[in-house]
């Protein structure tokens, strides 16, 4: 049984969730996670998925505010042995739930070309023209919340 729950910045869990991201976001592209970026992430929701069974956590992301009424939506990650589980539909609902207690109206997010259509099937949108960051193709997908 998995469980979704709120990671706290700079917790043991929030390691568990920046190696995780690093794991399956970052490293299969060659890229590195830059430290820089931690300070940022002080401001953002952290949203982790814990197998009940063992307490190990399956899967995350983040949520950055833009605005008073967006939310960015960013780093939905996996662990591999468990995707095709229902675990990034069910990070991205419990997202969408926890943005609109936050008071947000609006979810926003850059999706790789591969995942667009996981995207699409869960009521977001492309907005504007594809775009290129590091080299990989990314569409700019939004979400009434």
């Amino acid at each position: 049984m998995k469980k979704m729950i709120d990671v706290e910045f700079g917790s043991s869990r929030y390691d568990e969730l920046v190696e995780l991201r690093y794991k399956i976001l970052l490293e299969p592209l060659g890229l590195k996670f830059l430290d820089s970026f931690r300070d940022k992430e002080i401001a953002y929701l952290h949203i982790g998925c814990i197998e009940s069974l063992d307490d190990k956590l399956v899967g995350g992301l983040i949520l950055a505010p833009v605005n008073d009424h967006e939310i960015r939506l960013m780093q939905v990650a996996v662990d591999t042995i468990h995707q095709g589980e229902g675990i990034g539909k069910a990070l991205v609902e419990y997202a969408i739930k926890r943005a609109r207690q936050a008071g947000y109206t609006k979810m926003v997010m850059h999706a790789m070309l591969s995942v667009v259509a996981f995207y699409e099937k869960l009521g977001f949108v492309q907005e504007g023209n594809l775009f290129e960051e590091q080299g990989i193709t990314f569409a700019k997908m939004i979400k009434d919340i």
